[in-house]
């Protein structure tokens, strides 16, 4: 089977990404069976996570704060990516100071993301504890962070990527591999 190197395969579909939802909503409550830290997601997708399994809690009767975050100006290869980033609100509608927080996002890779993210959550306050959930760990890290919960790893190589896609911003919820070329 040939592969369309612009879409990749299809690895997880509308009903597995749901079930990798439903996984990170059930390791959280195991972990935070009496109460539920805040939530935090890196725009964009972060944020759809979050919001995701935010959904999938709420089923249950938990009520947990949301906060976005974007990291637009903490990332250190900034002046290697695109000369005008789009930049989104950052909305965090609760104190951070002495909060235990779990950071959402979609992918976890070099872990720079999440390097990133926590710079910019502690600009503030300083949180008790941070955690970190991703939907795919897909491994190959450049830094020593490791995820608290993950929906599913996938293994890759260095220049493969991987491409998650949510009703929200585009046409259907799935998850492909594309292979580096």
């Amino acid at each position: 089977m040939k592969v369309d190197q612009a879409e990749g395969s299809k690895i997880l579909g509308e009903k597995d990404l749901s079930n990798k939802i439903q996984r990170l909503a059930a390791q959280i409550t195991e972990r935070h069976s009496s109460k539920l830290p805040c939530f935090v997601g890196i725009h964009t997708r972060g944020v759809t996570v979050a919001r995701r399994v935010l959904a999938a809690l709420g089923e249950s009767g938990n009520a947990v704060a949301l906060g976005t975050l974007d990291i637009s100006f903490y990332r250190d290869d900034l002046d290697h990516r695109c000369a005008n980033p789009i930049v989104q609100a950052s909305e965090i509608p609760f104190e951070v100071e002495g909060a235990e927080i779990i950071i959402f996002d979609d992918v976890l890779y070099t872990g720079r993301t999440i390097r990133s993210a926590i710079d910019g959550l502690l600009n503030y306050g300083r949180p008790s504890k941070i955690e970190l959930a991703v939907l795919i760990d897909r491994g190959n890290r450049e830094l020593p962070i490791q995820p608290d919960y993950v929906g599913e790893s996938i293994s890759t190589q260095r220049l493969d990527r991987i491409r998650v896609c949510f009703s929200e911003h585009d046409d259907e919820d799935s998850i492909s591999l594309i292979p580096a070329s």
